[in-house]
C-alpha cells in the first residue's frame, strides 16, 4: 500500500503519495498513464537541496506528474568508506520534496531494486565515455550508475527523465545507454544550481569546513577564467593553467579537462566540437568535488 506525506499550505494541503514497493507504484502509475498523463522522473540519491528541487520544478513544469526516487545506489561506489559516509536525511527530504510539490516519492530498499533472482546487469559498451575523466578515478562507477537508472526507468517507466547538468559525464552515459536501449524516453538537462559564491550545489557540501566551503569558490572561477582564456588561449594550455591555479591555492585537482560534449574527449581546439565543456574534479580537504561549464554550445 501506498504511504502519504500531507503538508497544509495556506488554504488547501498537498499530498505527496510515497511508495516503497514496486510492485505499489507500477500499479498506481499505471492507472495515471492510462488516463493520458505524461510522467516526468528525477532519480536521486537523497540529502536533497536547491539543485534537486529544481529538478522537480522543470519536471512540474513540463509533466503531469513527478516522480521522485531516493535510493542510494550501492553498486555505483567504488569506495565502501564513500558509500557509509554518504548522507542520509529522508525526514528532511520529504519535507523538501512537499515543498516542491512533488507528487509521488520512491524509496524503496535495495531488495525491490535489485531484487533476488533478478538479473539486473547491462550489456553495454560505453566505449571511451566512461573512461575518461570519472571514469579514470572512478572504476565501475559507470558501469553502477547506468545499472540503477535503468532499472528505475523500467520501474518508472517515465516519458521525460530529467538530469542535472553538474553530472555532465554521467548525463552523457545516461544518453548513450537510452540510444542504445532504443528507449523512447526524453532526457531533459537542467542547469547548474550554484550557491552564492558560485559553489555547484552537492549533498557533499555539507561535509565541508565552514573555511573550506568558503574557499572552494575557487573551482567556479576557474571555471569562469578558462572561459575568458578561451578567446586567446588553447585548450591543452587553459587545462595546464587551471590545474596550476587550484593547486597553488591549496587544493588537489585530479583533472581539468577540456572536452568534446559528446564524445567527452579532450579537444586540441575549440573549433573541433559544436559542444565544448571545461570539466574538473577536485579535493577540497577529504571531500572530492566536480563541477564543469559548457565554454561553447553551436547547435
Amino acid at each position: 500500500m501506498r504511504d502519504f506525506y500531507q503538508k497544509p499550505c495556506f488554504n488547501y494541503k498537498f499530498i505527496m503519495f510515497l511508495f516503497k514497493k514496486v510492485a505499489d507504484l507500477q500499479q498506481y502509475l499505471n492507472t495515471k498513464r492510462k488516463e493520458g498523463n505524461v510522467i516526468g522522473f528525477v532519480p536521486t540519491m537523497g540529502a536533497l537541496h536547491e539543485g534537486h528541487l529544481s529538478l522537480i520544478r522543470a519536471s512540474k513544469s513540463q509533466s503531469d506528474l513527478t516522480v521522485c526516487s531516493i535510493f542510494v545506489n550501492p553498486t555505483q561506489f567504488n569506495d565502501t568508506s564513500d558509500l557509509e559516509k554518504y548522507p542520509r536525511t529522508i525526514g528532511a527530504d520529504i519535507d523538501l520534496l512537499s515543498s516542491a510539490d512533488n507528487d509521488i516519492l520512491f524509496w524503496p530498499l535495495d531488495t525491490e531494486v535489485y531484487p533476488p533472482g533478478l538479473d539486473t546487469n547491462l550489456e553495454l559498451d560505453f566505449g571511451d565515455l566512461a573512461t575518461v575523466m570519472e571514469g579514470y578515478f572512478r572504476p565501475g562507477h559507470f558501469d553502477g550508475m547506468a545499472q540503477v537508472v535503468w532499472r528505475l526507468l523500467q520501474i518508472v517507466e517515465p516519458h521525460k527523465l530529467f538530469m542535472g547538468q553538474k553530472d555532465f559525464q554521467q548525463l552523457t552515459i545516461v544518453r548513450n545507454m537510452l540510444q542504445q536501449m532504443q528507449s523512447e524516453i526524453e532526457l531533459i538537462m537542467c542547469p547548474i544550481v550554484r550557491e552564492d559564491n558560485g559553489l555547484a550545489m552537492s549533498s557533499r557540501n555539507r561535509r565541508l569546513s565552514v573555511e573550506d566551503r568558503s574557499q572552494s569558490t575557487i573551482i567556479y572561477q576557474v571555471l569562469n577564467e578558462a572561459k575568458e582564456k578561451m578567446k586567446q588561449e588553447k585548450p591543452g594550455e587553459i587545462s595546464q593553467w587551471a590545474m596550476k591555479k587550484i593547486s597553488d591555492c591549496g587544493y588537489k585537482p585530479e583533472y581539468f579537462k577540456i572536452v568534446n560534449g559528446i564524445t567527452l574527449q579532450a579537444i586540441d581546439q575549440f573549433k573541433d566540437a559544436d559542444l565544448v565543456v571545461a570539466c574538473t574534479a577536485v579535493w577540497v580537504g577529504e571531500v572530492r568535488l566536480i563541477d564543469n561549464m559548457i565554454l561553447k554550445n553551436q547547435k
